[in-house]
């Protein structure tokens, strides 16, 4: 079937990885590398990030959730240290390539998020409008916080197929996450992991048929 729609992830895709500053933040609080990652994926549709960004739980309540988590797991975290830390750097290729693709195809984007009410870093304008920039383009935007679930529900991409108009078959998917893409491949979609910059367009102009901008103007 030919492609009628690209749906993306928003972290990770169009801002540089989290997982980065995560890991900053182990060396200098003496942790095990990935623990944070290793917090998040115990448990993984129940813990504490889950509910977070199905905004079954505050703020705060992810706060104490995590550290309880982070404890049980021998080293206790925070959730409210966390937060800052997911607010990446814009990257202008891939927000390039979103405008390409939106010249020929439907866009859309799925984004596990969450309502944030503690303040912060995480809170401050840069990061507001780097969002802004990139979601004004999409046709649709499913936010999981909003909708109350969460990738990789199935029934998440079928709403957004619903809101696009299309069969899943019909569409390719990139996310940063293999968990994402695997929902997505199973759903029928092109699915495309994000490893590197790279590596994602080079896979999506073999997708579409396009070609992409590498180093377009900031």
């Amino acid at each position: 079937m030919a492609t009628q729609a690209v749906i993306w992830d928003f972290g990770g895709v169009f801002t540089t990885s989290p997982f980065e500053a995560f890991n900053r933040y182990e060396v200098q609080h003496n942790l095990p590398r990935d623990f944070i990652r290793s917090v998040n994926a115990t448990n993984p549709d129940a813990n504490a990030w889950a509910l977070f960004e199905r905004a079954a739980i505050d703020s705060r309540g992810f706060d104490a959730k995590f550290l309880e988590e982070s404890a049980a797991l021998g080293h206790p975290v925070r959730g409210g240290d966390i937060l800052p830390l997911l607010s990446g750097e814009l990257r202008p290729a891939m927000l390039q390539a979103l405008l390409t693709c939106k010249k020929h195809f439907k866009v859309g984007c799925i984004t596990n998020n969450f309502v944030a009410e503690m303040p912060g870093p995480s809170d401050s304008a840069p990061k507001v409008s780097r969002a802004a920039v990139v979601m004004e383009h999409f046709d649709a935007v499913i936010e999981s916080s909003k909708a109350g679930i969460r990738k990789p529900d199935p029934k998440i991409y079928l709403m957004m197929c619903e809101l696009l108009r299309v069969d899943p078959k019909a569409c390719v998917y990139v996310d940063d996450l293999g968990r994402n893409c695997k929902t997505a491949a199973q759903l029928g979609m092109v699915a495309i992991k994000l490893v590197s910059e790279e590596q994602a367009l080079a896979d999506l102009e073999k997708a579409t048929g396009l070609n992409f901008d590498r180093r377009p103007e900031a």
